[in-house]
């Protein structure tokens, strides 16, 4: 049988969160790089396009069906798949990390992504990212007040882990000040112990630049 096949570029971090996904899995895939800046963006061009018609990554081809968009991708491999469960079965800690989840998916990363920075003039991009990085860390700071233990929700990876950690990555890289945040601080440096977030990590992917490779 065909290995799972991952659409993915090694600084997407909606990539980055499924190559989390199925390490903690231990699900076995090939990678296809789709490089987001090479030619205007290979995402672009209509022999992609025709698998995902948005033009974006990640993009899983699983049991027969490509499936995009990244809390859809991870949501599915932790109802088909063995593993460690990356969704609580109680009800308000499932919505908990949902409402984690999306508020960085949804109210951050779109605000942050290439194709939308790009549209706005050079000089206000770095604060605009950071004003959208800071107002929806506000939000996971207060709720992780009562909901993080070792990780986001209690002790239990979740899937709100699995969007924290490349967000807080991108946080970094656009300068923004973390002191307001400790509990996200504290949550990110364990997840970042644990062995599927290493191996997921941009830095030591196939299609990392190797001036920019760590091991």
């Amino acid at each position: 049988m065909a290995l799972p096949v991952l659409y993915t570029y090694f600084r997407s971090s909606c990539a980055w969160r499924v190559r989390i996904a199925l390490a903690l899995k231990g699900i076995d895939y090939d990678q296809v790089a789709v490089n987001l800046i090479k030619n205007g963006g290979e995402q672009y061009q209509e022999q992609f396009k025709m698998k995902n018609p948005m033009g974006q990554v990640p993009l899983l081809v699983i049991d027969g069906v490509s499936f995009s968009q990244s809390l859809a991708i991870i949501q599915y491999l932790d109802e088909t798949r063995g593993g460690p469960h990356l969704l609580p079965s109680e009800p308000k800690q499932r919505a908990m990390v949902r409402m984690i989840a999306e508020i960085i998916a949804s109210g951050i990363q779109p605000l942050q992504n290439l194709e939308t920075i790009m549209r706005i003039d050079e000089k206000p991009r770095e604060a605009w990212v950071q004003h959208f990085i800071s107002k929806g860390f506000k939000a996971v700071e207060k709720m992780l007040q009562d909901t993080a233990g070792r990780y986001c929700i209690g002790d239990q990876v979740t899937m709100a882990d699995l969007c924290l950690v490349p967000q807080a990555h991108n946080a970094n890289r656009y300068k923004v000040d973390l002191t307001p945040f400790p509990i996200i601080c504290r949550v990110v440096r364990n997840l970042e112990e644990l062995d599927a977030f290493k191996a997921a990590h941009w830095a030591c992917q196939p299609d990392t630049p190797a001036e920019l490779r760590q091991t």
